[in-house]
C-alpha cells in the first residue's frame, strides 16, 4: 500500500529496531546486558533472571520500571550498561538515508533508551544529521513508552501536532497512546504485516521502501 502522508510535517521514530532491522541482532546484545544486570540486581540464576526481566517489561513497560520499583536501581547506572556495546554489526542503509532525507518538516527521535545511547547509534548509522532533537527515556523522568503520560510530555516539549504528526516504531502497543491522540501510526518490522491492531494505520517489513513510496506533501 501506498502511504498518503501529505497532512504530514513531524516524524517520529523509534530507534531501536525501527531505523535498523531487528534481524541485525543488536537488541539481542541489549538483552543479555540486561538480563546480566537483573541477574546482578537480584542474585538470581541467570533463567530466573531473565523471566523476571521479562515480567517487569510486561508489568511497566520497561525492565527499568521493575528494577525502580522493587530494587531501588538507579537509572542512569542501569543505562551505562549498553554505553560500550560494539557497533559493528549495524550497517549503513544508504536507501534508507535517502528516503529520510525526503521528508518534508522536522524529523525526531522518540526512544525509551538513554541520550548517550541513542546520538551513539545513530552516528554510527550516519543518520545524526537529519534529526533535530532526541526525546529520550531521561527526557520523559524516566516514564517509558507506551505510556500516555510519555507522549503528552513529547508532544509538549515539541509542540507536536497530532494531526500532522507519524510515528514510527516495532512494538505493537507503542503505538496506541499515539492513535488515541491523533497521530498516524505506522508498525515497523518483520511481524508487522501481521498485526491487527485497529490503531496501526500502516504496516511495513521495510521502512525504507515504504518511505520512498509514501505521498508526500513535498520532498524535503
Amino acid at each position: 500500500m501506498t502511504a498518503d502522508l501529505r497532512h504530514i510535517d513531524t516524524w517520529l521514530f523509534d530507534l531501536d529496531n525501527t531505523l535498523y532491522p531487528a534481524a541485525s541482532g543488536f537488541m539481542g546484545e541489549i538483552e543479555k546486558r540486561m538480563t546480566a544486570y537483573v541477574e546482578r540486581v537480584t542474585g538470581l540464576p541467570r533463567d530466573e533472571a531473565y523471566a523476571l526481566q521479562k515480567k517487569y517489561l510486561a508489568d511497566y513497560g520497561l525492565t527499568l520500571g521493575g528494577l525502580v520499583a522493587h530494587h531501588d536501581v538507579d537509572p542512569v547506572d542501569f543505562h551505562t550498561i549498553f554505553h560500550d556495546l560494539p557497533l559493528d554489526i549495524l550497517a549503513h542503509d544508504a536507501a534508507l538515508l535517502a528516503a529520510l532525507e525526503r521528508l518534508p518538516g522536522r524529523r525526531l527521535i522518540f526512544t525509551n533508551a538513554d541520550d548517550f545511547h541513542a546520538r551513539r547509534v545513530l552516528e554510527h548509522l550516519g543518520l545524526t544529521h537529519l534529526f533535530s532533537e532526541i526525546f529520550h527515556i531521561g527526557s520523559a523522568d524516566y516514564v517509558p513508552k507506551p505510556s500516555p503520560a510519555n507522549m503528552a510530555r513529547i508532544s509538549a516539549d515539541h509542540a507536536i501536532e497530532p494531526a500532522k504528526t507519524a510515528f514510527f516504531e516495532d512494538s505493537e502497543r507503542n503505538l496506541a497512546p499515539a492513535a488515541e491522540i491523533g497521530m498516524t501510526t505506522v508498525l515497523v518490522g518483520p511481524h508487522a504485516e501481521a498485526s491487527t491492531a485497529a490503531f496501526v494505520d500502516y504496516k511495513t517489513d521495510n521502512l525504507a521502501r515504504f518511505l520512498e513510496r509514501a505521498q508526500l506533501s513535498k520532498a524535503a
